[in-house]
């Protein structure tokens, strides 16, 4: 058992966003029983989980009813899944900001166990784009609700997903998304070409960009995510935090393992696999971190 574990809360999605095939091929939004995700999770805080993933196509529109009957979201399950004694870390992905509700944003702050790490995917940093995507977001709407999450956890690692190259983008549109990702500071981000997906609309749309136009944009895109992971990993330096262990690192001593910001942290010392050790951050790669054990 590894001291992280995903658990499925909900499945499919309904936002039918224009190049997505999940909502054909895993069907409308399905919330799992609340009794089903705690007994999972009680069984796998009792297999030795110490942090516990909750996983969806669209995880933050998971609604139900609590055991009393009451119905709740996913700040709502979050706050019951906390007390579990030995769970001490909950995360969620992957979201969409419309199901950013109130409740969530306000349990970043008020949670301790809900780690300050949000994935938060855009797609594309102008308006025109996402309306073809049909994302139903805007620019601003997205950037209101990281302000709003900033505002009660202001330590927060920012996370998300973006598509280069969208039917109709223009070199224009394209640096509407690198201001956007400056804005942000993100602390790590995935970032894809287009592709077209048989069977959904963007497939069929006109203004195709070409590969190569594509490939261009996706290493300036990645060029600048990677800078600002690089930029938060070194402002992490100077930080005391708990590094919960995962695995044996590649030197004699060694441990490697997970800040509170998904970031990996390596540490020379006393530990096993599921520990949480206190370090202080010493060092920071473009893609982890060194950490020395606190003296108790």
């Amino acid at each position: 058992q590894r001291p992280s574990a995903f658990l499925t809360v909900q499945e499919g999605c309904d936002k039918f966003c224009t190049y997505c095939v999940v909502p054909y091929t895993r069907g409308a939004e399905i919330s799992r029983p609340f009794s089903e995700i705690v007994t999972e999770a009680e069984r796998l805080v009792e297999a030795g989980a110490r942090e516990i993933t909750l996983i969806g196509q669209n995880v933050n529109a998971w609604h139900g009813e609590d055991a009393k009957g009451r119905a709740i979201g996913l700040d709502g399950l979050a706050r019951i899944l906390a007390e579990l004694p030995e769970l001490v870390r909950i995360r969620y992905t992957t979201s969409h900001p419309n199901d950013m509700t109130d409740g969530l944003i306000a349990a970043h702050g008020e949670n301790p166990k809900l780690m300050p790490f949000l994935h938060l995917p855009v797609q594309a940093g102008n308006d025109r784009v996402l309306r073809a995507m049909n994302r139903s977001h805007t620019v601003k709407s997205y950037l209101r609700v990281l302000e709003r999450v900033r505002a009660v956890r202001p330590d927060i690692a920012l996370s998300g997903d973006f598509i280069v190259g969208f039917p109709g983008e223009t070199d224009a549109e394209f640096e509407d998304t690198l201001k956007l990702v400056d804005a942000v500071g993100y602390a790590q981000c995935f970032s894809f070409k287009y592709s077209p997906r048989p069977g959904t609309p963007a497939a069929t749309m006109a203004d195709q960009i070409p590969v190569a136009v594509m490939d261009e944009r996706l290493q300036r895109l990645q060029a600048a995510l990677n800078r600002d992971q690089h930029a938060f990993n070194q402002a992490s330096v100077g930080k005391r935090c708990t590094v919960l262990v995962e695995r044996k690192g590649k030197l004699p001593g060694q441990w490697l393992g997970k800040s509170p910001w998904l970031q990996s942290v390596h540490f020379t010392g006393e530990a096993a696999i599921g520990d949480l050790i206190e370090v202080d951050l010493v060092h920071a790669g473009p893609n982890s971190l060194g950490g020395v054990p606190v003296e108790p």
